[in-house]
């Protein structure tokens, strides 16, 4: 049952890690062409993390 209540958060996790990760490691023109600034990737983040 714990892990039950554990596992989402830690794949909420890893999906946010790897998603700030990959959004990094973009330049500025190709974040650009997806309409996100260096500012916004924690946020995007998140957002893909729920």
């Amino acid at each position: 049952m714990l892990m039950s209540l554990i596992m989402p958060k830690v794949q909420a996790w890893i999906t946010y890690r790897d998603t700030v990760r990959e959004l990094q490691c973009l330049d500025d023109e190709e974040l650009s062409d997806l309409e996100i600034s260096r500012s916004d990737i924690k946020d995007v983040a998140c957002r893909a993390a729920q």
